[in-house]
């Protein structure tokens, strides 16, 4: 492992164990230098790969900002609500309801889920703040002839909610795919992305019990905030006689 590795993980921990917090600045290259007794090329090095990792941000005639590095895990498998996911994390968010009306479904929406470009959908639109900063763009479109109307309250609380608890539908399962992309205009204007160049995308066709189609999701992150995790097992040996 190179030097300058050494000192990322070194700095790495010391961010995690909140030897530095967040909002604080780090040493600055010369101190980290004297300290590691190395060039200022091999900090420079480890601090590029902090930056990359999420754990700074650089901020010029200052130095390298701290990040808050809590995240959010998110299950690959499973359909979990972001409330869900929230209450169960015991993190502190909020959601900003950007948008709520009736609308066409999107011409690239109904061609990626093979529906009709007639198709009526909500288009729901919420930002979830965290620490005060816009850190997921969720867009849904539901299916207006499944569910004739969504109030306002109910999108800003819980969308799963209100399908199960209100209208009794039972939802099923899930198609999901995730992807980087560049961020957009609109991530940029409604998200806090700082210096961000791409998002995760999470994309969802999500099917009632009786496999009805019902709702697209596309879930858009900010890189640092945010991981999916998933179990894994193994099925076993297999035999290649």
């Amino acid at each position: 492992m190179s030097r300058f590795q050494d000192i990322f993980l070194d700095i790495e921990s010391d961010i995690l164990n909140q030897q530095y917090k967040p909002g604080e600045l780090l040493p600055s290259e010369n101190q980290l230098s004297k300290k590691y007794n190395v060039s200022r090329e091999t900090i420079r090095k480890a601090l590029s790969l902090l930056l990359e990792s999420g754990y700074i941000q650089k901020k010029q005639g200052k130095g390298s900002i701290v990040l808050d590095v809590k995240r959010f895990d998110f299950p690959i498998s499973g359909l979990t609500s972001y409330k869900e996911l929230q209450d169960a994390q015991n993190m502190s968010s909020e959601t900003i309801l950007v948008e709520n009306k009736k609308m066409t479904i999107p011409e690239h929406i109904a061609d990626f889920l093979k529906v009709s470009h007639d198709t009526e959908v909500h288009c729901v639109i919420r930002a979830r703040k965290v620490d005060g900063e816009v850190v997921i763009l969720d867009k849904d479109y539901l299916f207006t002839s499944i569910i004739e109307s969504i109030p306002d309250d109910e999108a800003r609380h819980s969308l799963y909610h209100y399908i199960e608890n209100k209208l009794g539908l039972v939802i099923g399962f899930a198609r999901k795919e995730f992807i980087a992309e560049p961020a957009t205009q609109e991530d940029r204007e409604l998200m806090t992305l700082h210096n961000d160049t791409h998002v995760v995308v999470t994309r969802s066709e999500v099917h009632l019990e009786d496999a009805t189609l019902f709702q697209y999701t596309e879930s858009r992150h900010r890189l640092d905030r945010f991981r999916f995790v998933e179990f894994a097992r193994r099925r076993g040996p297999v035999s290649y006689d």
